[in-house]
C-alpha cells in the first residue's frame, strides 16, 4: 500500500483526534485549573484571560460549541463533503469535551458514519433518489 493512500486514509482520523487533544488541553490546562480562574478574577487586564471567558461562555450559554457541532452535522448529510464529516466528528468530540455532550455525540456519530459512508462509495441512493435495487430473475 503506497504512503500517500496511507495517508489520505489516515489523516482524517488524525484530525478528529487532534481536535479532541486540544479540547482536552483548552479544558484541563486553562479552564478548570482553579489557580488559573482565581488569577483572571485579580487581575483581569491579562491578555489570556478575555479568551478564556469567551471559551467559557461558549459553553455556558446555550451550548454554543454542541449547536455549531449539529450544525455541521446536519449539513454533512445533505451533503456529499467528506471534509463537513470530518468537521462535524473533530467538532463533535470538541464539543464533548468542553461540556456539550449530547449535541457534541450526536455530531461525532453522524461525522464518523457519513465519513465511513463517503470513503465506502457513498449513498445506498443514486443520483436520481431511489435507491438501489436490482431484482434479478433466476436466484
Amino acid at each position: 500500500m503506497p504512503i500517500r493512500r496511507i495517508l489520505r486514509t489516515l489523516t482524517p482520523w488524525l484530525l478528529i483526534l487532534a481536535a479532541g487533544g486540544l479540547a482536552a488541553v483548552v479544558r484541563f490546562l486553562f479552564i478548570e485549573p482553579a489557580a488559573i480562574g482565581e488569577t483572571c478574577e485579580a487581575q483581569a487586564a491579562l491578555w489570556w484571560c478575555s479568551l478564556r471567558l469567551l471559551l467559557v461562555k461558549g459553553f455556558i450559554f446555550h451550548q454554543l460549541y454542541g449547536w455549531v457541532a449539529f450544525a455541521v452535522a446536519i449539513a454533512s448529510m445533505t451533503m456529499r463533503r467528506p471534509w463537513l464529516a470530518v468537521l462535524a466528528a473533530a467538532l463533535g468530540i470538541y464539543a464533548m469535551v468542553l461540556y456539550c455532550v449530547e449535541l457534541g455525540a450526536f455530531a461525532l456519530l453522524v461525522g464518523i458514519l457519513r465519513e465511513v459512508r463517503l470513503r465506502a462509495g457513498g449513498s445506498p441512493f443514486d443520483k436520481n433518489g431511489h435507491g438501489q435495487q436490482h431484482v434479478h430473475a433466476t436466484p
